[in-house]
């Protein structure tokens, strides 16, 4: 896509800005200096990031520019600007990253874009002096990590990977539990997360339903995962097996529900009427300004059949890890389960701990809450070897991902940052770990063997991690029987 800076000017008048300042007269506009962040990529998921630093913290925090491929997203952006009482920070095609950055000066870039792009920018935000705050997954296959890896320590400049997940007060908690050595050290996982069949089968309409997009999955789903496994455990892994298919999300699956089989999207399905997995952009406001509205601009249908041909990633997969502290772990992932949420169960020398999390129905970007959490589907139960068992009242907090958001977009964006004895923060280390973990499932996925992360990437780094009881702690006896 390619449009002009003078386009971009003109455009701005018809949302009400008047005129279109660049991101330094935007900051001073605003009357001080402060923070300076562009966005890149104007999609669903930036919208929670605009809106802390256009609203929550705009005392010190200012927007100097945002960049797309897609202009009516990149208008859509001003137009929320200017209804938070902020300027139309500037807009740029994606191809105008570089002259973004030289014209808009800011200090941090946040890389929202499809998964397979963040290297591209993180990497050259990071050459270009800016600091960078990334979604998850940090990025998509093992090249890509070691050049983010290289290009961090090439620049000097601070890449943070947005595990808004470790912030979630009953994730949280369990962190907390585990710390105080409630179950001993801990020597085995077993970790099941569900998606159903509204959030779930998103994933196969959308951009992520091809693996250079997203990684599968494994990568842009799990990379939540593997981090919790990582930051509870205070452990990195050594080496992952995975077995994946496809088998919920195909055409055959389509006649076995009684349609004439898949079709190009629901919005000209013939047979919409009657498929329960129909996502009609136009009944959704966010959906349709989003999406159905700014097709001309690049062709990406937000709605596209669940059950074509073309999909590569898996709907069923099965993973062992093995970590550095001799944990072992079995996860699954399935995406067309009949509730959302996830089991955790750690078994420990002095016990086991479950957590179960049932968060409620969503799609991402209709408006509604991503992963809020089921009161009456939550719980932390700890089971004492040879004692009694008891259930544990579980923290709780409001908004995304369980409470998870605002308490991270705090850590982001506050001007004063509250020590943390969690150490919830994470660099690009922790997102490397985390990313190769689902990378390596993928690559056992195809080749049937198992996979070592250090044939991935070396010369990660160890993450901040807090203590945690050791393996060679003395431990009590266990009451006789």
């Amino acid at each position: 896509m390619k449009f002009t800076r003078r386009e971009f000017i003109q455009t701005a008048a018809l949302s009400g800005a008047g005129i279109m300042l660049t991101g330094a007269e935007t900051l001073r506009a605003q009357g001080e200096r402060k923070k300076r962040y562009a966005i890149v990529g104007t999609g669903s998921r930036s919208y929670m990031y605009q809106e802390a630093v256009l609203k929550t913290f705009a005392g010190s925090c200012g927007m100097t520019g945002y960049c797309d491929t897609n202009r009516g997203r990149l208008e859509r952006a001003q137009r929320f600007a200017l209804s938070l009482g902020q300027p139309a920070p500037p807009i740029y095609a994606a191809a105008d990253f570089d002259r973004m950055i030289s014209e808009t000066r800011p200090d941090v870039v946040i890389v929202t874009t499809v998964d397979g792009f963040h290297h591209q920018y993180i990497v050259r935000a990071l050459e270009l002096g800016c600091d960078v705050i990334t979604e998850k997954p940090m990025t998509t296959d093992d090249a890509r990590c070691r050049a983010i890896l290289k290009a961090v320590r090439r620049s000097g400049r601070k890449c943070t990977t947005a595990f808004n997940y470790r912030y979630s007060p009953p994730r949280t908690q369990v962190k907390e539990l585990l710390m105080q050595g409630a179950i001993g050290d801990i020597l085995s996982v077993d970790f099941h997360w569900m998606l159903n069949t509204h959030h779930g089968t998103d994933y196969f309409r959308r951009w992520h339903s091809q693996k250079m997009n997203s990684g599968g999955l494994m990568v842009h789903k799990a990379t939540h995962h593997f981090d919790l496994i990582n930051w509870w455990l205070s452990a990195v892994p050594v080496s992952v097996f995975a077995t994946g298919k496809r088998e919920f999300y195909t055409p055959a699956m389509a006649k076995r529900i009684g349609l004439s089989g898949a079709h190009e999207r629901c919005h000209t399905c013939p047979e919409k009427v009657q498929c329960a997995f129909e996502l009609d952009l136009e009944k959704n406001k966010n959906l349709k300004e989003l999406y159905l509205d700014n097709e001309h601009y690049d062709g990406y249908f937000r709605d596209r059949c669940v059950f074509r041909p073309g999909i590569d990633i898996e709907d069923t997969m099965n993973v062992l890890v093995r970590y550095d502290n001799q944990v072992t772990m079995a996860y699954s992932l399935n995406a067309f389960n009949a509730w959302e949420g996830y089991y955790v169960i750690f078994n420990g020398t002095k016990g086991r701990l479950e957590h179960k999390a049932e968060e409620r129905v969503y799609l991402f970007g209709d408006g509604t809450v991503p992963g809020a959490l089921k009161g009456d589907g939550t719980y932390i139960r700890i089971y004492p070897l040879r004692e009694p068992a008891y259930e544990v009242e579980v923290w709780t907090g409001e908004g995304g991902h369980g409470g998870g958001d605002a308490v991270m977009l705090a850590d982001l964006f506050s001007p004063v940052r509250q020590a943390d004895k969690y150490l919830r923060a994470a660099d690009q280390r922790s997102g490397a770990w985390s990313c190769l973990t689902g990378i390596a499932a993928n690559r056992s996925i195809a080749d049937g063997r198992p996979v070592a992360i250090a044939d991935l990437a070396d010369d990660i780094g160890y993450p901040d991690y807090p203590a945690m009881p050791g393996h060679e702690e003395p431990l009590p006896m266990p009451l006789k029987a």
